[in-house]
């Protein structure tokens, strides 16, 4: 038998250039190569701290407090320390609603070394952000730049006031993104940023800069007992809260009304009702007056999505809330004794 012919129809193939052989593997660095590398991250950061360090503040903030003693509940005065950045050349300045909330003085000690007097703007505890203003005109301020566009391994620097130590700069790479941080108010703080620039007592408030000396999150906290666990809130997040701030003074976060907890459903439930998770927020207690009790929720109800979208947990809700606007109508998706209820809730603000 002979042997099969093999057709070949495909174009004969084209010689572009000359053949290349393939690298060789790379061998060490090399003693002035490492040191160039080395020269070109020292020259990074110390652009960036010449470049930005100006615009960055020390907050001393004056708040009242309480001493348990002997004789009973003592007030006085206690003075804290953040930092802050500056953002408009007229003395508006950005930091963490924890360094100043509630402050009854505040003091800012610019990068020139004047303290001026400030005065509060502007306060959203569920950000953990706020504005404040000083007195004084032409002054340097930081570029926003874009959170998004931020990549794990990416080089950071922050600027602070950690302990008391002024225009301290530490540097770091970004090492993670998307996380949730929960704020003072209990909702969730989204796409924080975490990083291992090292930071401490006093750094908060103070900025997260990019390589090219842009401003990319906002330092706001630290794990205690931990190394190189850090947080920043992405810079497009403070975008829409600065302007907030300065315009009306606060940041206004939509409200249902509900206390909840989370509630594992069975299975039968799930398969019956085609839900996307195992688990639901059980309506502990409803507002009187609130937008769920204009609605007709009711305790015993396991609420399981806002407007199609499945929420497991209260996590999920504030998530949905955060992003949802004042007044806007939400389906609200429930389970009552096994039945399926969509049911329509005008959206306030919450107090």
């Amino acid at each position: 038998m002979s042997a099969p012919t093999i057709r070949n129809d495909a174009a004969p193939l084209r010689v572009l250039g000359p053949a290349v052989a393939p690298p060789s593997p790379r061998g060490p660095m090399g003693e002035e190569e490492a040191e160039a590398v080395l020269d070109a991250y020292s020259q990074a950061v110390v652009t960036v701290a010449e470049k930005v360090g100006p615009a960055v503040v020390n907050i001393a903030a004056t708040k009242r407090a309480t001493a348990r003693t002997p004789q009973g509940p003592r007030p006085f005065e206690a003075t804290g320390a953040g930092s802050g950045v500056i953002i408009a050349p007229d003395g508006y300045i950005l930091t963490n609603s924890h360094v100043v909330h509630d402050a009854t003085r505040l003091e800012v000690t610019l990068g020139d070394g004047r303290t001026l007097p400030a005065e509060p703007v502007g306060d959203d505890p569920a950000t953990d952000l706020a504005v404040i203003r000083v007195n004084a005109g032409g002054l340097p301020v930081a570029e926003f730049g874009d959170s998004d566009r931020l990549r794990v391994g990416q080089l950071v620097i922050a600027i602070g006031n950690p302990l008391g130590f002024q225009a301290t700069v530490t540097a770091g790479v970004v090492s993670a993104l998307g996380r949730s941080l929960r704020s003072q108010t209990g909702r969730p703080i989204e796409n924080i940023i975490q990083t291992d620039a090292a930071l401490n007592p006093g750094n908060s408030g103070g900025p997260l800069i990019d390589s090219r000396g842009r401003l990319v999150g906002i330092n706001t906290a630290i794990i205690q007992g931990a190394q190189g666990i850090c947080f920043a809130v992405p810079v497009n997040t403070v975008r829409w809260v600065v302007g907030l701030l300065i315009n009306e003074g606060r940041v206004r976060h939509a409200f249902l009304g509900i206390t909840g907890e989370p509630r594992p459903l069975h299975a039968r439930l799930v398969r019956e009702h085609g839900l996307a998770a195992p688990a639901g927020i059980g309506v502990v207690q409803v507002v009187p007056g609130s937008p769920a009790d204009r609605a007709g929720i009711a305790p015993g109800d396991t609420v399981i999505a806002l407007d199609s979208q499945p929420v497991a947990d209260v996590d999920d809700m504030q998530r949905f809330l955060n992003r949802a606007p004042i007044g806007a109508t939400v389906q609200v998706g429930l389970l009552r004794r096994g039945r399926r209820l969509d049911l329509p809730a005008v959206l306030t603000a919450a107090e």
